[in-house]
């Protein structure tokens, strides 16, 4: 799930994505996935891909919040919890800070080729 829910967020451009082990203090939930978005729209639009790319692969939308500001969009899956922010919403919030004490989980972006700095000329 994880890893689907990354590279859609990839996808869209979302930006400094942070996988959190949150199963020891929440029950409820395995994986925090925090993303941010460059604007309102952008919020939307990746939360959006997210869940299309969850629901294409057979995982249930449990409950989505937040999604008509597009300044912090939460979808749960159930084991994995996603909050898509916008960059100011993600600094004041700072998830990160208040789940410190939890270890981030890996996982793996697609590589895009590099632009040549090369010229012919």
């Amino acid at each position: 799930m994880l890893q689907t829910a990354a590279t859609a967020a990839d996808k869209m451009g979302g930006e400094n994505l942070v996988a959190l082990d949150v199963s020891e203090p929440m029950p409820l939930a395995d994986i925090f996935f925090i993303v941010t978005g460059r604007s309102e729209r952008n919020v939307v639009a990746i939360s959006d891909e997210i869940e299309r790319e969850l629901l294409e692969t057979g995982h249930k939308l449990l409950r989505r919040e937040g999604k008509t500001g597009g300044r912090w969009v939460l979808c749960d899956f159930g084991d994995l919890v996603v909050h898509v922010f916008h960059a100011e919403d993600r600094e004041y919030y700072a998830l990160e800070r208040l789940w410190k004490d939890c270890p981030t989980v890996p996982f793996e972006l697609p590589t895009r080729p590099q632009a040549s700095s090369d010229f012919a000329g």
